[in-house]
């Protein structure tokens, strides 16, 4: 990390607060976008995963904890969802993937997050209304912890989706939901990282003070009536260049 310029580190700090309060407005923390930045700004593979679950674990902490002082956290909601994503994110980080492999799990994570992100105005439609399942729930969430392992991710740009679509709860429910699952995942996924020796660059203190402003920002949103429906499909494009520069790269 030491490669990276000064003028690197603040614009990389600004895209993090933009992130971050973007999507803490529906309760995720933002590492799909802090891996794209990173991506479009040339920062090393090796410390992408470990830097984006830091700085998820900062945001989603604070999310949540905003959102359930709210009166939206529902634990039914989260335990199966989180019992099968944790070790299964942890395990998944202990995997020897290929550069190929990282390359395309963290494409279909952008390309889902920013389908999500482009798609969605203030609240998205149910496709169909289900009575909510732990089974399923648990199902989702090991599969779901298995892509956040691999790609670096909390995984709510997976979870949220599948709860609101199947009717599961309301969006602030669900933003809830996803921030603590978010941050569960985040801390087994750098305890993974971890232990494979892949430490966060110490750099990334001076971004912690950015994303903890964005998470503020975005929860504040998120918890009133403005939906950031622009900004969020401004940054949807971002993610697709990255996702692009990715795999042709």
């Amino acid at each position: 990390m030491e490669s990276l310029s000064a003028g690197t580190v603040a614009l990389l700090a600004f895209l993090f607060f933009v992130a971050a309060a973007l999507y803490s407005s529906v309760g995720h923390a933002g590492a799909s976008a802090y891996l794209a930045a990173m991506i479009l700004l040339g920062v090393p593979q090796g410390v992408m995963k470990p830097t984006a679950f830091a700085l998820n674990i900062l945001v989603a902490s604070l999310v949540g904890w905003r959102f359930a002082r709210a009166g939206y956290f529902r634990w039914r909601l989260f335990w199966p969802a989180a019992l099968a994503s944790v070790p299964a994110t942890f395990a998944a980080t202990l995997l020897p993937a290929s550069t190929v492999s990282f390359k395309l799990a963290l494409a279909l994570a952008l390309l889902l997050g920013a389908g999500r992100l482009a798609m969605a105005g203030d609240e998205l439609a149910p496709l169909m209304r289900l009575s909510f399942s732990a089974p399923a729930a648990m199902a989702a969430g090991g599969i779901i912890g298995l892509l956040s392992g691999l790609t670096g991710t909390g995984g709510g740009i997976f979870l949220s989706p599948i709860y609101l679509l199947l009717g599961w709860a309301p969006m602030r429910e669900v933003a809830a939901t996803s921030a603590f699952f978010i941050l569960a995942n985040s801390l087994a996924g750098l305890a993974g990282t971890l232990s494979s020796s892949q430490p966060p660059p110490a750099i990334m203190l001076a971004w912690l003070p950015s994303v903890a402003l964005g998470g503020w920002v975005g929860s504040s949103l998120g918890l009133g009536r403005v939906a950031p429906v622009v900004l969020r499909r401004l940054l949807a494009a971002v993610m697709l260049v990255a996702c692009l520069k990715l795999v042709s790269g």
